[in-house]
C-alpha cells in the first residue's frame, strides 16, 4: 500500500513538459514517482475582427488605473499601436509608451523597460507586437514582481520566481509566436552572442485579444515567416517527448488551420489572416504546456549569432529536423500529413508517409517563399559554437529523439 506524502514539486521534466511531480512512499521507503499534466492558459481571450475594442472595458473591470504600451517601434511609426492607444485615450485610461524593443530583444531593453515602468508608475502592461514585445514585456512584468532577478540572465530556465508578473493585456500583430498564451520567453544576451529560454508559470498574459485585423499591415515575407514559425510550434509541440492526448488535439487541428490559411494570408486574403490569427493561438495552447525540441533551439541560437529572425530560422530548418526526427515520432507523421491535405496516408508504408510529411512541410515553405538553405547565413567555422549552443537550450531536451552536439552540427551542414 502506497501513502501520498514526501514531496510534491512543480517542475519541468527531463522531456520538457510543464507538470506536477507527486511522491509517493510505501511503507517500506520505497519512492516511486509520477507525472500528472498540468495545464495553463489565459483567463480570458478575445478572437476576431474588432477584438480589440474589448480592451478599455478589461482595463477598467480589473480595477488598472494606468498601462504601460509596450510595442516595437515599426509598430509605432506605421501606426498599428496607435489602433489601442486611441482606444485608451478615448476611454480616459492614462498609458505610458515604451518602444525600446528590437527583435531578439535583448537584456538591455528589459532592464531599460524596468526602469521606465517604475518611473511612470503603471499597474499594467498591454503589450502590442509580436514575440519581441511581448517577451519584453513578460520579463519587464516578472522583475517587477520579483526584483531580486533584475540581472535577467538568472531567469534563463526555470527560475523560481514567487510572484505572478505585472498582469498583461496581450495583443498579438504577428501570426505566428503565440506569445499571447504561452508561459515562455526568450531573451538575448549579447555579451555571449546567446539567446536564453525563461519558462515561468507567473508570466503567462491574464488576457489576450487575437484581433486579425491588426496583423494586417504585415509584409507578406513576415507572414510567411512567423507563420513558419507556428507550423514548427505546432509540428515540434506534437512530437516532443512531453507531448499527450489534450496537446495533441490542439496541435493537430493547429497544423490543419495553418496549412490551409498559410498561403492565402501571405497575400493578404481575410480568410487566411483569420486562420492565422486563430491556428498560431490554437498552437499556443499546446505547445507552451510540453515543450518543443531542437528546430527551436538551433533557431535560437541563429538568432543570437546572426540576428536572423526566429521565423525564418525555424522555416528554414524545420524539414532538416523533421527528417532527422522521423523514425522516432510513431505514426505522428502519418497524422501531421493527413492534417497538411495529404490524399492516401492510410495506405502508405511508414518510410513514405513520413516522407510525405516532410514533403508537404517543405512544399508549404517553398510556395510562400522561404528559403531552403542557411547559405549566406551561417559560417562554417561558427558551426561548432553553434552547436554547443542549441545543445545547451532549454528547448532541445523535448526533441523527440536525443540528439548530441555532434548531430546538431551535422544538420546545420546539411543546409549550408
Amino acid at each position: 500500500m502506497l501513502e501520498k506524502k514526501e514531496f510534491i514539486r512543480y517542475n519541468i521534466d527531463d522531456a520538457g513538459r510543464n507538470g506536477i511531480r507527486f511522491g509517493l512512499t510505501s511503507y517500506s521507503n520505497r519512492k516511486v514517482e509520477f507525472l500528472m499534466n498540468k495545464f495553463m492558459l489565459n483567463e480570458t481571450s478575445y478572437h476576431g475582427a474588432g477584438a480589440i475594442q474589448a480592451i478599455p472595458e478589461e482595463i477598467k473591470s480589473r480595477g488598472f488605473k494606468k498601462a504601460f504600451v509596450a510595442s516595437d517601434p515599426d509598430l509605432v511609426k506605421f501606426g498599428v499601436t496607435k489602433k489601442v492607444t486611441d482606444l485608451l485615450e478615448k476611454a480616459g485610461i492614462e498609458y505610458k509608451l515604451y518602444s525600446d524593443i528590437k527583435p531578439n530583444p535583448t537584456i538591455e531593453n528589459v532592464q531599460h523597460g524596468v526602469e521606465e515602468f517604475k518611473a511612470c508608475g503603471a499597474d499594467c502592461i498591454v503589450a502590442i507586437g509580436g514575440g519581441s514585445s511581448m517577451d519584453t514585456s513578460k520579463a519587464v512584468g516578472i522583475i517587477i514582481a520579483n526584483p531580486e532577478f533584475a540581472d535577467v540572465r538568472s531567469l534563463e530556465g526555470v527560475a523560481p520566481t514567487k510572484n505572478k508578473c505585472v498582469p498583461i493585456i496581450a495583443v498579438p500583430t504577428t501570426a505566428g509566436t503565440a506569445a499571447e498564451v504561452t508561459i515562455n520567453y526568450v531573451i538575448t544576451d549579447v555579451e555571449k552572442k546567446r539567446k536564453f529560454v525563461c519558462v515561468d508559470a507567473h508570466d503567462i498574459p491574464v488576457v489576450a485579444v487575437v484581433d486579425p485585423d491588426m496583423m494586417s499591415t504585415m509584409p507578406a515575407s513576415l507572414t510567411a515567416a512567423t507563420g513558419m514559425d507556428a507550423l514548427t510550434h505546432a509540428i515540434e509541440g506534437y512530437i516532443t517527448k512531453g507531448a499527450w492526448e489534450l496537446s495533441d488535439m490542439f496541435h493537430i487541428k493547429a497544423i490543419e488551420i495553418i496549412s490551409r490559411s498559410l498561403r492565402d494570408a501571405v497575400k493578404n486574403g481575410k480568410a487566411g489572416r483569420e486562420g492565422m490569427a486563430l491556428g498560431q493561438y490554437v498552437a499556443g495552447m499546446g505547445f507552451s504546456n510540453v515543450g518543443l525540441g531542437v528546430d527551436h533551439s538551433m533557431a535560437h541560437t541563429l538568432s543570437a549569432y546572426y540576428d536572423t529572425p526566429h521565423g525564418k530560422a525555424c522555416a528554414i530548418l524545420l524539414p532538416a529536423v523533421m527528417a532527422y526526427n522521423a523514425e522516432y515520432t510513431g505514426e505522428k507523421y502519418k497524422d501531421i500529413a493527413r492534417a497538411m491535405g495529404v490524399e492516401g496516408v492510410d495506405s502508405m508504408t511508414p518510410a513514405e508517409y513520413r516522407k510525405a510529411a516532410v514533403d508537404a512541410v517543405r512544399k508549404l515553405s517553398e510556395d510562400v517563399g522561404i528559403p531552403s538553405t542557411l547559405k549566406g547565413i551561417v559560417k562554417e567555422e561558427d558551426i561548432p559554437a553553434l552547436a554547443e549552443s542549441a545543445y545547451a537550450d532549454a528547448c532541445r531536451p523535448g526533441n523527440p529523439r536525443d540528439t548530441s552536439v555532434e548531430e546538431i552540427a551535422e544538420i546545420y551542414r546539411s543546409l549550408m
